[in-house]
């Protein structure tokens, strides 16, 4: 039995942390797991940038409102489940991921929570396990799942080196270089057939 592992932000949705950087004109919030390999170093130092300019989840929330999937995901998303069983693991945040899975028609994501002060200041995140995307890949596997991962950035690698097959989507040039032995797509249709050809 087979279970694609999808990761969110970068494949499914623009990366949330890029839109609020524009919407807040705090260009160093740009910072994503394509740029800082440590989670919890990159989660810390957004919450204290964000701490220093009094901006708390409620103004996070109102950007990611406005957030629309990436043109043609939920229909990639449509057309997977149709086929066969799909997670979406995601080192995001629920209360930044549910607005964004309505959209996307309520897939199941696994992520984590984000630890949220009297004054809606973020104190800090509530990690689901550590290293959550290989572990939960491995947990898959045994109680029976193959696992097929596909993602984007350096927090992905680990699920897609543990999987039967892992795809890069829209990743960086460094990150392509770097890992080779990954297929890398830009466009859902041909990530679609990609996995259907390893599903048959």
């Amino acid at each position: 039995m087979n279970i694609v592992c999808l990761d969110m932000e970068g494949v499914l949705v623009p990366e949330i942390w890029v839109a609020f950087a524009k919407t807040s004109g705090i260009p160093e919030l740009k910072r994503t797991t394509r740029d800082e390999p440590d989670y919890d170093k990159l989660m810390r130092w957004r919450m204290q940038i964000l701490r220093e300019h009094g901006l708390g989840l409620k103004e996070i929330q109102d950007v990611i409102s406005k957030i629309d999937p990436l043109p043609g995901a939920k229909e990639f998303v449509d057309r997977l489940r149709a086929e066969t069983q799909v997670i979406v693991l995601s080192d995001t945040f629920s209360q930044f991921a549910q607005p964004l899975m309505k959209k996307l028609g309520w897939p199941t994501i696994f992520c984590n929570e984000l630890v949220v002060g009297g004054d809606g200041m973020l104190e800090g995140v509530r990690m689901r396990c550590e290293h959550s995307k290989l572990t939960t890949v491995k947990g898959l596997q045994s109680i029976g799942f193959d696992t097929i991962a596909a993602g984007d950035s350096f927090n992905d690698l680990e699920m897609l080196q543990a999987s039967k097959a892992g795809f890069l989507f829209r990743s960086t040039e460094q990150i392509k270089k770097d890992y080779p032995q990954f297929p890398t797509y830009e466009e859902y249709d041909d990530l679609f057939d990609a996995i259907m050809a390893v599903l048959n």
